[in-house]
């Protein structure tokens, strides 16, 4: 990991730009802290960090008042990083699909999310492995929001990941499902109950699959950028709970 850039936010956030060979990522830490802090991974839809900044920074922010790091990185075929002609396609078959007003087909999702997961995972991992090793890091660590199926293998897989809240706001392969029924963490799961990208019956179903003994499912009305404020406070709390 290099840090290549440092600066202060107004309300004191440390805010280091890194890499990870050729991923890049963010981290924020409080203001101050006398000791080591748990860590939130920050997930986030493949739209590039430079798009999601705004939104990544006022969770950090958020995070940072009750106490936690946050860190976040470029998923792969976002942003600066490589083009992804793969990822690229599916994308396109899935808006031809959705502006046609035709069904999702299995193999549209499986495309556009399955190799995600693939490359995603590992390269969190690895960012992981590089953000414990900090002296102002210590974990525990949570996951927080994104693409759901990274968050699914990551909390079915990552020993580290002690709770994971989930946004029941992107296409799941049915092979998922079956990686549900692994997790076991906490989980915090919200629902956006008319989100027109999202197949409501399938987000329950796919709770109804997670094997985690505490789990609960926070379902607002109105459309995918339509979260009520009050369901982030929710899901500080949850993190609060189990992170310290």
């Amino acid at each position: 990991m290099r840090f290549t850039s440092e600066q202060r936010l107004d309300d004191g956030v440390l805010e280091r730009e890194f890499t990870l060979g050729e991923i890049p990522g963010i981290l924020w830490t409080p203001a101050s802290a006398s000791a080591p802090v748990p860590l939130i991974l920050l997930g986030h839809p493949p739209l590039g960090l430079r798009k999601m900044y705004p939104r990544l920074v006022a969770r950090a922010r958020h995070s940072a008042a009750d106490g936690f790091a946050t860190a976040t990185i470029e998923l792969p075929g976002s942003g600066d990083r490589p083009r992804w002609p793969a990822a690229e396609q599916a994308r396109a078959d899935l808006r031809r699909t959705m502006d046609a007003g035709e069904p999702v087909s299995d193999e549209i999702v499986d495309a556009l999310v399955l190799p995600l997961v693939e490359k995603a995972v590992p390269e969190w991992q690895a960012a992981l492995d590089a953000l414990l090793s900090l002296p102002e890091i210590g974990g525990p660590v949570g996951y927080s929001g994104g693409v759901i199926s990274i968050g699914i293998r990551l909390a079915a897989v990552e020993p580290r990941i002690v709770a994971a809240g989930l946004f029941a706001g992107s296409f799941v392969p049915r092979a998922m499902f079956e990686e549900a029924r692994q997790v076991t963490v906490p989980l915090h799961v919200l629902l956006q109950w008319d989100d027109e990208g999202n197949h409501r019956q399938a987000a329950l179903d796919l709770f109804d699959a997670f094997s985690s003994k505490e789990k609960s499912l926070h379902a607002n009305m109105g459309g995918h950028t339509g979260v009520p404020q009050f369901a982030g406070d929710a899901a500080a709390q949850f993190f609060t709970r189990h992170l310290k």
